[in-house]
């Protein structure tokens, strides 16, 4: 198998995945799964794809995530890793993906600051005199 490459988005944060078939190492911006997500609940969510198609540990992942937050990069990979699953093997995992909501990109973005008041909608304290 050749290595198969998938984008994944959320919020500001854009994760290039590339996927071989390996042991399992996942590799995110030079750096071991562990060290980049301390956090036990991030690394579950990057793993989810891989339990819910039971291909744990077939699959080596190389990682590169910019921008956003830890949140966001955590969910833009799951995107993208679901998305190389669906390049390999389109009639195996796609229905178990799609079940799970894990091919739908989140469309929810941070609703720019409008000039004249301190946020998106707040709006600076009234003073009728």
């Amino acid at each position: 198998m050749e290595q198969t490459h998938a984008l994944g988005r959320r919020k500001a944060a854009v994760a290039r995945v590339y996927l071989t078939a390996g042991k399992g190492n996942i590799t995110i911006n030079d750096r071991p799964l562990e060290n980049y997500f301390p956090a036990d609940t991030l690394r579950y969510v990057v793993n989810q794809p891989f339990e819910v198609t039971n291909t744990a540990g077939q699959f080596d992942l190389k990682v590169t995530v910019c921008g956003g937050g830890i949140k966001g990069q955590a969910e833009a990979i799951r995107l993208g890793i679901s998305r190389a699953l669906c390049e390999v093997d389109k009639e195996a995992y796609r229905p178990a993906l799609k079940a799970a909501g894990f091919l739908t990109r989140d469309p929810r973005e941070v609703e720019r600051k409008k000039p004249g008041q301190p946020g998106a909608r707040r709006r600076f304290q009234f003073s009728k005199r």
